[in-house]
């Protein structure tokens, strides 16, 4: 397996058998900013996510912790698990450069194949770290396959 499986559809409905990580990039603001882009998808079918996040972002998750490269996993549902993958720095760009932070999106990508490995587990995302991050899909493109699927993790990204 050496790439990215690229359907038309709706993420958070991520298809396929068995086990699912579904991911995406957050910022690293404390508390957690959570209101724009994907997050809002997440919020509207599983809640309870948005409230994790924030409790992560506050130092109120003993592990991992709160920082760029660290993601937050929340199970929700018997078969999916998101992934909050502290990928950018803060939020908006700031001295014309953009807060995504590639460095921190492959260390995310190393977690999440650790947990993909040992659980079984295909990945799911959108086109994270593209839009509001202000990252370049083709550098974020490369870093899933170096870290997914050049690894034998299967890796399928949704547009809507």
């Amino acid at each position: 397996m050496s790439e990215i499986n690229y359907v038309k559809g709706d993420a958070t409905h991520p298809i396929g058998e068995g086990r699912k990580i579904l991911i995406h990039c957050c910022n690293d603001c404390v508390p957690g900013k959570w209101g724009a882009g994907f997050v809002m998808a997440i919020s509207k079918r599983w809640p309870h996510v948005r409230n994790e996040y924030v409790k992560w972002s506050k130092g109120k998750m003993p592990a991992p912790p709160y920082k760029l490269g660290c993601v937050q996993f929340v199970k929700v549902e018997n078969d999916i698990v998101i992934g909050n993958m502290l990928g950018q720095h803060g939020i908006g760009t700031q001295n014309k450069i953009p807060p995504i932070r590639y460095s921190a999106i492959a260390q995310c990508l190393d977690k999440v194949w650790r947990a993909a490995k040992s659980n079984n587990a295909s990945v799911h995302a959108p086109k994270f770290g593209a839009g509001l991050a202000g990252g370049k899909w083709e550098i974020i493109e490369d870093i899933i396959v170096n870290s997914l699927c050049n690894r034998d993790i299967s890796v399928t990204v949704y547009n809507l």
